[in-house]
């Protein structure tokens, strides 16, 4: 029958984690030791960083990856967990809205349920941070995509998976905040739009402030994903609001990152090894991530 696969069911079970008052909490992955370990650890589901994906193939985040490469990484962390996987393809590794249904439908054979695509616009010539809220250079095109130009794109998206047959849940990134492009008015304008255009759900980085998380919930019609780190309200007090979706971004990579290298320079300087200290124990996380899935 048309629409019974397991794809089409473990979309509907992602769905179906978004509820506004018992989000759905994702410590971000990057890779596949760091998908199990965040499944292992009891999560509903794994979603993919795009700085640290981006970061573990040695290129830097902000629309530098390429989409068989970023896709790859995605269908091995499918493939090593049993939860339900969502992808961040940041602008959808395309130029046009056709390519980002060329995108939508590599996704899906990657096996992922879910997406996060973003609004921003971002040059060649510099930098970027594309999960947790540090500004990228924009070659002089301005910060976010025009609101009729990235609907069209979500449009494409949801085109391509409802061709498919498969509910995908895309989540539209908002970066209004996080590149200083406007407030709620503005981020409520364009979460409208793209809702319009086929989205399921907004997420808007760059707010922790309880005040203005309450007034997007209020005013977004679907589900509010926010992005949670060091000094955000907790997991408790942003259910309390009534937010959807909790993610980490890069944060989780980034403090892995931070292990290898005070490691390192530790050992290497003073020659000692108390970085080290806490480590997983080694037969434990070789037979996690040893085992098939």
């Amino acid at each position: 029958m048309m629409n019974q696969n397991p794809t089409h069911e473990t979309a509907l079970a992602f769905r179906a984690l978004h509820i506004p008052g018992r989000p759905l909490v994702l410590p971000n992955a990057w890779d596949t030791a760091s998908a199990r370990l965040v499944e292992e650890a009891g999560a509903a589901a794994v979603a993919t960083t795009s700085a640290g994906l981006a970061w573990d193939l040695g290129t830097a985040d902000g629309d530098r990856l390429d989409r068989d490469r970023a896709l790859g990484a995605v269908a091995r962390v499918a493939a090593a967990v049993r939860v339900p996987v969502s992808a961040d393809i940041e602008s959808g590794y395309a130029k046009d809205a056709a390519g980002v249904g060329d995108t939508i439908r590599a996704v899906l054979a990657a096996g992922a349920v879910g997406v996060n695509i973003e609004d921003a616009l971002y040059g060649r010539e510099g930098g970027g941070e594309g999960d947790d809220g540090e500004d990228a250079g924009d070659g002089g095109r301005g910060p976010l995509r025009p609101v009729a130009e990235q609907a069209e794109r979500i449009a494409a998206a949801r085109a391509a998976a409802d061709a498919a047959g498969v509910p995908l849940f895309i989540n539209a990134r908002i970066d209004t905040v996080l590149r200083g492009a406007g407030g709620v008015e503005e981020t409520l304008e364009r979460a409208a739009a793209f809702l319009a255009a086929g989205a399921d759900g907004i997420f808007v980085p760059g707010v922790v402030d309880p005040g203005t998380v309450k007034s997007l919930v209020a005013g977004v019609e679907g589900p509010l994903n926010v992005l949670a780190g060091p000094g955000a309200p907790s997991v408790a007090e942003l259910a309390a609001l009534g937010v959807a979706r909790i993610s980490t971004g890069s944060s989780i990579a980034q403090a892995a990152h931070a292990v290898v290298r005070r490691a390192a320079r530790e050992l290497l300087s003073a020659g000692t090894y108390d970085s080290l200290t806490g480590g997983l124990d080694y037969v434990e996380l070789n037979t996690l991530l040893g085992g098939a899935r």
